[in-house]
């Protein structure tokens, strides 16, 4: 005995044996065997299900269970349809079955992964008979369509020899046509080419002398900016010869014209003191001013032209 939980992801090969003597819709008994793949549904809630229905079953005892509800399925399918619906699509038949059967195995939280007929015959011989007859008629359509086939043929390669030597002269007709039209184009692409050529050449010289003429101008132009930085440069040294012969010349020569200048006006200032101090003690030594009284006694600071200084005291006289 198996517990649930050992077959529940388990998959199952069931055989169906032979199911003799179901009739079809003519009334023919057939002999049909089968093979369906099974498992168990993993969904829960169908898992559930499975669990209700063979919960403490045998794998034996649940296959039986699948067994009896896809043969019965099968049974009243076949009643359904003739022999030749059987015989002649196998694959149809079993996937109907397992459509109709689906549903039922389904409630049980079973799912039906394959379903495949094995061999179909019957015990009175109508497939056997009914082969022969086809094999008699399949026989006597094709002698009949061999001699058709065979007449067909004579009028078919006839035709096709007429159809053939008119392809030829056509095909014939239109290369002399196609060689005729290739000559002349080929002559039109080659003058075409040439004058193109032609044109080309004239264009390049032409872009060549503008280019060259650009290089040119564009050259002169150099030529001009660097001949203005040459004026540009020959004047800041100008300018700085100008300044250096300003430092070491010219200044120093108005620095020492200034200084003689100074010292020659000094050297007047002086005389015209001393002048001024003569006739300030001349002045002085009049009998009216002798008698004037004086508090104080007046300095008078003169500097001659060598700078050094020279005092006269002039003494009030009481």
């Amino acid at each position: 005995m198996l517990r649930f939980d050992e077959t529940c992801y388990h998959r199952w090969r069931l055989g169906l044996g032979l199911v003799v003597g179901v009739e079809t819709a003519q009334g023919v008994p057939l002999t049909v065997t089968g093979v369906a793949q099974c498992k168990i549904m993993k969904a829960d809630e169908l898992l559930c299900t499975a669990s209700e229905q063979f919960l403490g079953k045998s794998v034996k005892e649940i296959k039986s269970t699948i067994l009896q509800t896809l043969e019965g399925h099968l049974r009243a399918i076949l009643g359904t349809l003739t022999v030749e619906e059987v015989y002649r699509d196998r694959d149809q038949f079993a996937a109907l079955v397992r459509e109709v059967a689906a549903p039922d195995v389904g409630r049980m939280g079973i799912e039906i992964l394959s379903f495949t007929i094995k061999d179909v015959y019957d015990e009175v011989q109508y497939l056997t008979s009914l082969g022969k007859a086809q094999t008699a008629m399949v026989k006597r359509d094709a002698d009949a369509g061999v001699a058709e086939a065979n007449r067909d043929a004579g009028i078919r390669e006839a035709e096709c020899q007429k159809s053939a030597m008119d392809v030829k002269y056509s095909t014939d007709t239109k290369i002399e046509d196609n060689s005729r039209m290739f000559k002349l184009q080929k002559a039109n692409f080659n003058q075409e080419i040439n004058t193109a050529k032609a044109e080309a050449q004239l264009a390049y010289e032409l872009q060549a002398a503008k280019i060259r003429q650009k290089i040119r101008n564009e050259e002169i132009q150099i030529d001009v900016v660097e001949r203005k930085k040459q004026i540009e440069v020959e004047a800041q040294e100008v300018l700085r010869k100008e300044r250096e012969l300003n430092a070491t010349v010219r200044l120093p020569a108005e620095a020492e014209s200034y200084r003689v200048q100074m010292i020659a006006e000094g050297k007047r200032k002086s005389e015209e003191g001393k002048a001024f101090v003569h006739a300030k003690l001349l002045f002085v030594d009049d009998a009216s001013e002798r008698k004037r009284p004086y508090s104080r006694v007046l300095y008078l600071v003169l500097f001659d032209t060598s700078l050094e200084s020279e005092s006269v005291t002039l003494y009030s006289k009481f």
